[in-house]
């Protein structure tokens, strides 16, 4: 009998309820108790879902206060030192300090989980850390379970991938010195399960689907042997790529199962099935765990069959991966279109399917009959809908030439027309785009969704929030400006809605960090653009002072990685589409006037396969895209983008031949370490480093700030920097951000000064002329000019 269990699901609630129960909590509207208690809730609701699912197991210790990684920092007692906190005596307080950082310390390090948009807190360790335990809120949430009646299976990150997704400040550690402490401290963990009565444990290594050298390979022999019969059976999860390279070795730990992707790598199968011991358990994920299309059922059972014929009770079904990072359900989708709303399936949905899937093994096709119809006819909706294809959008795809993706003139002639055009000065001023996106903004938004506002009033209201922003900006003496951002709910799916081929959810909602929620938009369709998106609001903002101010937009690239994209044509495709779309608003942001057009491109990174095999590939095509999207304007039009929150340094060759002529990036929270690769790389163009988190409730002092800066003018020439915050502000309050931005100014003049008084700089401000200059012509070679506003 095939056996069916996930990785992990949801914690937010459908209805973001633990979101919402985190802030108040932050804001101290409400006690530690009622938070709580509505986590406790949301668990239990959770648990009774897949109860209901009939899967065998229910998924624990996948709940996380913030983040999953300090939750088992928290477990493991390996806290940051700085914080001065007893990990034995956490309290829940002091854990949102290690993510959210307090009045003396800044936030641990944040950056992506593996290739996904789910940012996890980056573990410090030294050689003294010790691994003691902490808090025993693991073991709460099994016993809360179990109280109910349900068969727990516990998840835990696996010690090697805790090992290598930590990180140290010590110049030459090598954290597998710490493997004996580690795999001490599992050990404990492990035990008290296994006193328990539990039978399975799930431990997650996703390291092993990347590349690593013989010193990490040999790091899972020595642990999984030291964990050898010491608490429950152990299920070995691996996910986001293939293993297959990795699976004799694998095959040879002390463990009783293992779990592969085959989703996103069906090709190892075969490998799997020939080195799997006789009696180890196979997990199957063929469900997909990170993108909301049905699954195609008959051709899963397909590859199934044969699988349950050969491995019997030892095959176990599940998803791809953990379902945090799809919706809770389609349930609360009641204005979702009918059609499109038949081809999708959230983390409930597809406990359905998994349950259909083992019915039929193991009770015959028949037993599952009408439920096989239903998958066949959305499967046929979705590829016979003509929504999903346009022949125009196929035909400009082919038009596209090469020379459309360059810039008329290199980098270094650009510059210094640039820098006579926007008579800008030295360590130039600005922010990421985004400034308060305040309750009143919020009821702005909500109260025209609803329709109790027209769009006069609500433009009115949008353009009073715009004008309060441009004048804090120029109070607080920015050089360059943004307009605020107040229409947009999100950098993603404020273009995705009014972008043809695009689909949108109501609670559609996946957590990203912490109490941070985005609600990707869905391709289900070839793109485009009917009509500009952002030029009436870029040419009022403009019209409102005379320094410049920056066009704002989401890169063709994060527009894809952060949406759940359609799976039957290649990303590349869809990038490329997404490009074109982007492009058009480019050229007509030129046309309007806005000389500083910034292309946010934080999911770059993120997007890169997690085989070295594999970057060249993705790569070529994600840097053709974003420069699709930027090269169809002149020399004198600055083109910014903005990247944070991952590992930029294994791929600087490929920043830098994105040709932006300034990258912003998020540098804070490492104390410029991240910068110092640009340095090393010899970065050619401007950039940005982040010189507060302002992902944080700390207000950085003037000091702060500019021991920062010094270290960045250690990395980079003060000529090619620039001043800002990691990243956008929606998120703070004014009166935070306002303290944050004056002290930021303040440290940039002054830095500014003491440059100048030495002769470090090369050039100075030339003084800006009233009001604003007119647009640029288009480079040579924008060949879709005249069309791309159709």
């Amino acid at each position: 009998m095939a056996r069916t269990h996930i990785l992990g699901f949801p914690r937010i609630g459908a209805r973001r309820e633990l979101k919402f129960a985190q802030e108040a909590f932050w804001r101290g509207e409400t006690s530690e108790a009622a938070l709580r208690e509505v986590a406790a809730g949301l668990r239990q609701r959770h648990w009774q879902l897949q109860a209901a699912s009939g899967l065998d197991t229910v998924a624990t210790g996948d709940f996380a206060w913030y983040d999953q990684m300090l939750s088992l920092t928290a477990l493991l007692g390996v806290l940051p030192k700085r914080f001065g906190f007893d990990a034995a005596q956490l309290t829940l307080g002091q854990y949102f300090e290690l993510a959210r950082g307090n009045r003396e310390q800044p936030a641990m390090e944040m950056t992506k989980w593996f290739d996904t948009n789910y940012h996890y807190l980056v573990p410090e360790l030294d050689a003294d850390s010790t691994f003691d335990g902490g808090p025993d809120w693991f073991f709460e949430e099994i016993e809360e379970a179990l109280a109910q009646g349900l068969k727990a299976r516990p998840v835990l990150i696996g010690p090697v991938t805790y090992l290598w997704l930590s990180k140290s400040h010590v110049s030459g550690f090598d954290r597998l010195t710490l493997l004996p402490k580690v795999t001490q401290a599992y050990r404990r963990i492990l035990a008290r399960l296994k006193a328990r009565g539990i039978e399975w444990v799930q431990i997650d290594e996703p390291a092993l689907c990347l590349d690593l050298g013989a010193a990490w390979l040999n790091a899972y022999d020595q642990a999984y042997a030291e964990l050898a019969g010491v608490g429950p059976a152990i299920l070995l999860a691996t996910y986001f790529d293939t293993a297959a390279d990795h699976a004799a070795r694998a095959a040879s730990l002390p463990v009783q199962g293992f779990h592969i992707d085959l989703v996103r790598a069906p090709q190892q199968l075969d490998a799997w099935r020939r080195v799997l011991p006789a009696s180890a358990v196979l997990s199957a994920g063929v469900i997909d765990g990170r993108n909301i299309w049905r699954a195609d059922l008959r051709r899963v059972l397909t590859t199934l069959s044969s699988l349950h014929a050969e491995l019997g009770d030892r095959l176990w079904l599940a998803p791809s991966c953990s379902l945090l990072h799809v919706p809770v359900s389609l349930e609360h989708e009641v204005r979702l279109d009918a059609e499109l709303k038949s081809w999708l399936a959230f983390a409930t949905e597809k406990l359905g399917e998994l349950s259909v899937l083992a019915r039929a093994l193991n009770h015959g096709e028949a037993s599952v009959a009408a439920q096989l119809e239903a998958s066949d006819a959305a499967q046929a909706s979705r590829r016979n809908s003509g929504r999903v294809v346009n022949p125009r959008v196929q035909q400009r795809l082919a038009g596209v030439t090469a020379q459309m993706a360059e810039r008329a003139s290199p980098f270094t002639d650009r510059i210094e027309r640039q820098r006579e055009a926007l008579q800008l000065p030295p360590l130039p001023t600005t922010t990421i785009g985004s400034f308060p996106q305040t309750s009143a903004i919020r009821q702005t938004r909500a109260a025209y969704k609803r329709g109790e506002i027209g769009a006069l009033e609500y433009l009115q209201r949008i353009r009073g929030e715009i004008k309060l922003a441009v004048r804090k900006q120029e109070a607080l003496g920015l050089d360059v400006l943004v307009h605020g951002e107040a229409e947009r709910n999100d950098m993603v799916e404020y273009f995705g809605e009014q972008l043809c081929g695009y689909g949108f959810t109501e609670n559609g909602w996946v957590q990203s960090y912490g109490s941070r929620c985005v609600k990707p938009p869905v391709i289900y369709g070839d793109v485009y653009r009917p009509e500009p998106m952002t030029v009436d609001t870029a040419r009022y903002a403009q019209s409102l002072t005379d320094r410049p101010m920056k066009g704002m937009l989401t890169g063709p690239v994060t527009m894809l990685q952060w949406s759940f994209v359609r799976d039957d044509q290649p990303r590349a495709t869809t990038a490329r589409q997404l490009a074109l779309a982007i492009r058009d608003e480019v050229c007509d942001l030129e046309h309007a006037g806005i000389r500083v057009i910034q292309i946010d491109e934080p999911a770059l990174r993120e997007g890169l396969p997690l085989r070295r095999a594999d970057w060249n590939a993705y790569l070529d095509w994600a840097v053709n895209a974003f420069r699709l999207s930027a090269a169809g304007v002149a020399d004198q039009t600055q083109i910014h983008t903005h990247m944070c929150y991952a590992e930029f340094n294994d791929i600087l060759p490929a920043i830098a031949a994105m040709d932006a002529d300034v990258i912003t990036i998020e540098t804070s929270r490492s104390a410029m370490e991240l910068l110092e690769g640009f340095g090393d790389f010899d970065y050619p163009n401007e950039i940005g480093p982040g010189v507060y988190d302002i992902h944080s409730p700390r207000v950085p002092t003037v000091a702060a700030i500019e021991r920062l800066l010094d270290r960045a003018c250690e990395v980079i020439p003060p000529q090619r920097l620039w001043v800002n915050p990691d990243c956008g502000l929606k998120t703070r309050g004014w009166e935070e951000t306002e303290a944050a931005l004056a002290n930021m100014v303040t440290a940039a003049r002054a830095l500014r000064s003491r440059l100048a008084g030495k002769g470090g700089l090369a050039w100075q401000r030339v003084e800006r002329t009233e009001g604003v200059t007119a647009a640029p012509r288009h480079a040579a070679g924008c060949v879709d000019c005249a069309t791309h506003a159709s």
